[in-house]
């Protein structure tokens, strides 16, 4: 079967931060002076939470810092402020390439390509500089804004309809089996997984990598 395009996820897929939610969330603390009483697990759970109600990245994590402080029953305040200071902390632009991303990229330059990535446009468009990937892409969905957020399917059909791509001709590539393999599978799309360890996914992919550069070899073997 021919394909018509495909799709990727951005963090942890085509790039990953040089520095690590954990390490900014300490520097955060530090900055800030609280003691800390939020993990980075903390964070990514209640995230989804704040998406469709969030004006921008740095309202939603304040919003969610703050609760997650509430919860605590600390000042939702200390929260904001340790919100504030991540931000400080944070440059979308300090990212680095994960393996094999140029030479995948190079692989299937012959299709039409998109991402479909959570997160804020200023945001996720950074990383796309920094790795010189930009012009690579046909289309970026930044689904919790332009659409809802994976693992809803219409960011999804929201890439199918600008590539002009049949759901059941097209590949979408991400990390997370919640996000990525659930929201490709809700949109007819298939399902790449980049493996991360887990032994037994769920949902469980159409297709399993270790790397990037395995990607195009799965269009010789359809």
């Amino acid at each position: 079967m021919s394909h018509d395009a495909v799709l990727f996820d951005v963090d942890d897929t085509l790039c990953r931060y040089r520095r690590s939610g954990s390490e900014l969330l300490a520097a955060a603390f530090e900055r800030t002076g609280h003691e800390p009483f939020i993990t980075r697990a903390e964070y990514h759970d209640r995230y989804p939470e704040f998406v469709d109600d969030s004006d921008s990245m740095t309202d939603l994590r304040e919003r969610c810092f703050a609760a997650i402080a509430a919860e605590k029953g600390r000042d939702p305040e200390a929260g904001r402020r340790v919100a504030r200071a991540y931000a400080d902390e944070r440059d979308h632009g300090n990212v680095e390439p994960l393996d094999g991303v140029d030479r995948a990229l190079s692989a299937l330059d012959d299709l039409p390509l998109g991402v479909v990535t959570n997160g804020a446009p200023e945001m996720q468009s950074a990383k796309l500089d920094a790795l010189g990937v930009t012009d690579a892409f046909d289309v970026v969905v930044h689904a919790g804004y332009d659409a809802p957020a994976k693992p809803s399917p219409e960011p999804f059909h929201e890439a199918l309809s600008a590539l002009d791509a049949r759901p059941d001709r097209t590949y979408h590539v991400g990390n997370s089996l919640s996000s990525d393999v659930a929201g490709a599978r809700a949109a007819g799309v298939g399902a790449v997984w980049l493996a991360d360890g887990t032994a037994a996914p769920d949902p469980e992919p159409d297709h399993t990598v270790e790397a990037l550069p395995e990607v195009p070899d799965l269009f010789d073997e359809a």
